[in-house]
């Protein structure tokens, strides 16, 4: 992989299998990890039960919560170490889009907009997606207790949110890759081949086509 490409973030909507490819590859590059503390949030399960209620203090803890790792990242040497996150600091605003009312999101945006000041921009983005069967088939099966009141609107809503907001933004380099009919964990070509796509990769937003499925 390029020496320039220190800080690689995996990105996509729940149950897509950014976790577990972050393992891989961090275990591959010998990297540091940043994994998401989404276990850690107290309202989560609460909101999960209602929405409404309980969306402003879920966005809020994430928010908080992502920033101080992202901190924690500040004062890690990007430049001597690889780092491979299973997060971008940015999808927060995603959620908070899709969650927040008008003054909530009003209020959240302007916290958001102090503390991204001093967060790390990815070096590559590498986007996973997959069909709406397959990530609840997923889901499911991680069996979650709290992701069990999670609607299957909710979650047609938030892989449309992260398609739009990918297929519009311009400012990083992006690797679009379905993960319908891959698996990574027990097929090492297909982790191989995904691994020199990233090295192949010239910047803007590029879409992976794997010769190993089957």
């Amino acid at each position: 992989m390029p020496d320039s490409r220190k800080y690689i973030v995996v990105e996509g909507p729940i149950g897509v299998g950014k976790t577990t490819l972050c393992g891989l590859l961090g275990e591959a590059w010998k990297a540091r990890l940043v994994l998401e503390e989404v276990e850690e949030n107290p309202f989560l399960p609460l909101f999960y039960r209602d929405r409404r209620s309980y969306a402003f203090q879920t966005q809020v803890f994430f928010l908080l919560s992502r920033f101080r790792q992202q901190q924690k990242l500040g004062q890690f040497d990007l430049f001597e170490n690889r780092v491979v996150s299973d997060y971008m600091f940015a999808k927060d605003r995603i959620f908070a889009s899709m969650n927040l009312g008008e003054h909530e999101f009003s209020l959240y945006d302007r916290i958001a907009a102090i503390l991204e000041k001093d967060v790390h921009t990815p070096d590559l983005v590498i986007y996973l997606q997959a069909s709406m069967d397959v990530i609840l088939s997923r889901i499911t099966k991680r069996g979650r207790p709290y992701e069990r009141d999670m609607s299957r609107s909710y979650v047609e809503a938030l892989v449309n949110a992260y398609n739009s907001y990918f297929f519009r933004t311009r400012d990083l380099p992006v690797l679009i890759v379905n993960t319908d009919g891959m698996d990574f964990r027990s097929r090492p070509d297909q982790l191989g081949m995904l691994m020199r796509a990233v090295e192949e990769h010239r910047g803007g937003i590029q879409t992976y086509v794997s010769r190993t499925r089957g």
